[in-house]
């Protein structure tokens, strides 16, 4: 971990240099205890092959598992101030084979999966539905763990369901480049219409076929879209902050994330619990929470605000003949004042209807305080050269043609940020901490080839890929 300080003293808007960490090898001694907070029963499940889990236990830190977690690096940067409120970016996509946050969760995915196959000597196909971000995070991690050799291409392998609209998100790599990898680590997408349907037909396809693949080839499919999978590493961002920034003058501070189902800031609670646990930190500055969504699926701020994520409750929009832009009627904060399309996708990868989350982060935010806000693509491309601007010192900063950037959650998250401070959203004098959880362009990345993933329907289509 770097000694530079966490804040320099000025109001520069631009991005400042920070304090680095590996969010998994510098907070080993508590993963234990993150485990204990977000498992019910850590112990492996074997008995039934449509419930596999390898269990919790993971890997002694060798120096190959060392270099299979390097990947997990994060960054706590400055930003400037807005207003009254000073801003940083917890930065979580310094990972290049996938710039977003789920690298983390990924890599102990694949090292609980690691360590079941150095106990048991039996093979593991994980298996996951995605928008895109967290099958691009998986593939990387069992690449990653190949590379360092704790595990062979036959005892390791991964299969990702995407919605077929996701496909320029994908990226290639040697799983999508060396045909033998290939065949043992296939990548399908999603012909129907509702990209979500990916997590219906997915779980469909191993309450049906695990038992059948474990009979014929003794693999063990694991189905890994479990919450407790990815709340234990996404902990590791309360450890970071108490280790770089801890609140020493109790001033208030509140979390920004983009979210479909808020995973990361359910984590990142688990996390803070856990300090509360041990002493470490007072849950009196437990800080806040800002949920930020898009038009299409605003689910988690319609269950915030109304109980329900009927979409009557969205405000009224009507369109100006002027502008062609829809305009809202009755001047909710909490809604976009314009959009483009009151049914908008700003970014395929937020698509969770009705996430059984919400009830979770609406008594969160019940009990430590917090909102939440849903931007358009209108509002975002307003914001964007500001924000441009203010990642102008980063490595990797936004690029200059908007049409170009393929992940938005940066963006959003911080068009969310600033729309609910001019909003009257935010207390005064709040630091607000935005989680970076992603943001590439389309210079960033090798696409994925099409001819290197199966197109699928159903779950027949599935299994006609898996099966064989």
């Amino acid at each position: 971990m770097t000694s530079e300080p966490v804040r320099r003293p000025g109001t520069t808007s631009t991005i400042d240099d920070g304090v680095t960490g590996n969010l998994l090898i510098d907070h080993q001694d508590l993963l234990p205890h993150a485990i204990a907070e977000c498992v019910a029963d850590p112990a492996p499940v074997t008995d039934d092959p449509a419930r596999f889990s390898p269990g919790f236990a993971l890997p002694e830190l060798t120096d190959a598992v060392r270099d299979f977690y390097s990947a997990a690096t994060a960054r706590w940067t400055p930003l400037g101030d807005y207003a009254d409120h000073r801003l940083t970016m917890l930065d979580l996509t310094d990972n290049p084979a996938t710039h977003t946050t789920k690298t983390y969760p990924s890599l102990l995915i694949v090292a609980r999966a690691v360590e079941f196959i150095r106990r048991t000597g039996e093979p593991v196909m994980i298996f996951s539905p995605t928008s895109a971000n967290k099958g691009t995070a998986l593939r990387d991690a069992v690449l990653r763990a190949i590379d360092a050799g704790l595990a062979t291409p036959e005892q390791l392998r991964v299969a990702i369901v995407a919605p077929r609209s996701c496909r320029d998100k994908l990226r290639a790599s040697r799983l999508s480049t060396d045909p033998h990898l290939r065949a043992l680590n296939p990548l399908l997408l999603y012909t129907g219409a509702q990209s979500e349907h990916v997590k219906a037909i997915a779980r469909d396809f191993v309450s049906a076929h695990a038992a059948e693949l474990k009979r014929r080839h003794g693999l063990n499919l694991w189905f890994s879209l479990e919450l407790a999978n990815y709340l234990v590493a996404d902990t590791a961002r309360a450890f970071f902050e108490q280790s770089v920034d801890p609140d020493l003058a109790g001033r208030p501070r509140l979390h920004a994330h983009a979210v479909s189902s808020a995973f990361g800031l359910l984590g990142y609670h688990r996390g803070r619990a856990v300090l509360e646990a041990l002493g470490d930190v007072d849950v009196s500055n437990r800080p806040a929470s800002l949920l930020v969504q898009h038009m299409a699926t605003a689910d988690m701020v319609l269950s915030l605000r109304h109980g329900s994520f009927d979409r009557d409750h969205l405000p009224p929009y009507h369109r100006d003949p002027a502008t062609g832009l829809y305009e809202q009627s009755t001047a909710d904060p909490h809604f976009p004042a314009t959009t483009y399309d009151r049914d908008e996708v700003l970014d395929p990868t937020f698509y969770t209807r009705r996430p059984a989350t919400s009830p979770a982060m609406n008594d969160l935010i019940a009990r430590f305080g917090g909102d939440g806000v849903v931007v358009s693509l209108h509002e975002c491309l307003q914001r964007y050269p500001a924000i441009r601007e203010r990642l102008a010192g980063h490595d990797r900063p936004l690029p200059a043609d908007f049409r170009t950037v393929r992940e938005w959650s940066v963006v959003m998250a911080m068009t969310g940020v600033f729309n609910a401070i001019d909003r009257g959203l935010v207390a005064p004098d709040t630091d607000i901490v935005v989680h970076g959880s992603g943001w590439y362009s389309a210079g960033d990345y090798q696409p994925l080839d099409p001819a290197a993933a199966f197109e699928v329907d159903d779950v027949a289509g599935v299994a006609a890929v898996l099966r064989s």
